[in-house]
């Protein structure tokens, strides 16, 4: 049977029968420990690219989201350390032996990588930073200082995550697609990318901005406004707009409310960005 064949048995099994950490089997545990290296590897992964760029190019794999809730399911809180520090959870941190020998690099002291992620080539992790279990890092692709890349989240090839950025989680529901950051995207330093919120390849945001489904993007270059993606190509950054609670009598001065402006990347800002990476590489 395909590993994919195991989860779904193991899904119907624990919806069925409520099965808790105390009545898993042996086996059940060696197809969930299968399960996560299959992530580490990239082997399989919770949503995937089916071509092209934007929300509608991708897919999620349900069963890759079940098969996490299972490990979260069929597992006992234990005692663990990390370094000098004991923490309690269900599971472990990854295993990095692998990292070096694919050019990826984690700095010390407090870069922390979760079982059943997977980091690519060339990969840069500065500490402190968190990759949650099931997210997807790809090649060439900085997560910076206090930087957060949630449960599923897809981060594309050649991505650039400024400091104290926050790439959100999307575990449930399981049919949801996670947070998309696609190849070639820079994000500034202090940005939050929430809900399933999918950023377009090339893009570049600028710092402090917040990409979630519930703030409209007005596109100046299609002339439209979207909600829950940021086209491609796009140079974004935030500003505020007038509120309906304007007319308020509390809010005299009038009251304003956020939204994310998107224009074309400007050839200038791709210059100045490869000759970032050309200093990197």
């Amino acid at each position: 049977m395909s590993l994919q064949t195991d989860i779904d048995d193991l899904w119907n099994q624990y919806q069925t029968d409520d099965i808790d950490a105390d009545s898993a089997h042996s086996s059940d545990l060696d197809t969930l420990d299968e399960f996560l290296a299959a992530l580490e590897t990239g082997e399989i992964r919770a949503a995937e690219n089916d071509g092209g760029s934007g929300p509608d190019a991708w897919s999620v794999n349900e069963w890759v989201k079940q098969g996490i809730l299972l490990n979260f399911g069929l597992r006992h809180t234990e005692p663990r350390a990390y370094g000098d520090v004991m923490y309690h959870d269900v599971l472990p941190l990854r295993d990095t032996d692998d990292l070096a020998t694919r050019g990826t690099r984690n700095t010390p002291n407090g870069t922390t990588i979760r079982r059943g992620a997977y980091l690519g080539e060339d990969c840069i992790m500065m500490s402190p930073s968190f990759v949650n279990v099931g997210a997807y890092v790809g090649d060439g692709t900085l997560v910076d200082s206090c930087d957060t890349v949630g449960s599923c989240a897809q981060i594309g090839e050649g991505v650039k995550l400024g400091a104290n950025t926050l790439i959100g989680g999307v575990l449930e529901p399981v049919e949801d697609n996670p947070v998309i950051v696609e190849d070639g995207v820079s994000l500034g330093a202090g940005c939050r990318v929430t809900s399933g919120f999918v950023v377009g390849e090339n893009s570049i945001v600028g710092e402090n901005t917040l990409l979630t489904p519930r703030i409209p993007v007005y596109d100046l270059v299609d002339e439209e406004v979207f909600y829950g993606h940021l086209p491609a190509n796009r140079r974004a950054f935030t500003r505020f707009v007038e509120s309906s609670l304007g007319d308020h009598e509390l809010f005299a001065g009038g009251a304003y409310k956020p939204a994310v402006v998107a224009l074309d990347v400007e050839e200038d800002t791709i210059d100045a960005t490869r000759r970032e990476e050309a200093l990197r590489d």
